[in-house]
């Protein structure tokens, strides 16, 4: 049960990017159509990819064993950053879901989904991961302990790579 709970690190920031891109992709879709059904898989995306990395998602599992390879060698980053920037997206997903779904409330969906649109966008196109910025905040300020992500505590290796 551990390993089917277990969420990748490293994760390939190809295949991150490729998932950012179809969640985008989708929000967009919806914003414009107003085919807020298509929060159910949305949401349902995050919540297996936050609780099982790919193993229980179509769209990770496709994006890290199909999509990424053919765009190149691995791009290693941080498990946990992305982990919890999914978490963030299973957050934002489900509160729009229950905005329009259940409350009947598409214009607050709608704003909330913009925020996912935000995120995905500059994850997707730009590489930069919004989530991850908030998880390394969380660590400066000590909510989230250095033993949760010692890679991300320990900047030498990046330093070292960027000379």
């Amino acid at each position: 049960m551990k390993g089917f709970l277990a969420f990748p690190n490293p994760v390939n920031e190809k295949a991150a990017r490729v998932v950012a891109g179809v969640v985008l992709a989708i929000s967009v879709v919806i914003l414009a159509t107003g085919a807020h059904w298509l929060l159910i898989p949305l949401a349902y995306g995050f919540w297996a990819r936050l609780l099982t990395g790919p193993t229980l998602s179509p769209l990770g599992w496709t994006a890290q064993n199909v999509i990424a390879p053919a765009l190149g060698p691995k791009t290693p980053v941080p498990g946990p950053p992305k982990r919890f920037a999914q978490g963030m997206g299973a957050i934002f997903s489900t509160t729009a879901l229950v905005l329009a779904l259940v409350a009947g409330d598409d214009t607050a969906a709608d704003v909330v989904l913009a925020l996912l649109v935000v995120a995905a966008g500059l994850e997707s196109i730009f590489g930069y991961c919004l989530g991850c910025k908030v998880f390394g905040l969380l660590m400066r300020v000590g909510l989230i302990p250095e033993s949760v992500c010692a890679e991300c505590a320990d900047i030498s290796a990046r330093l070292s790579t960027a000379r």
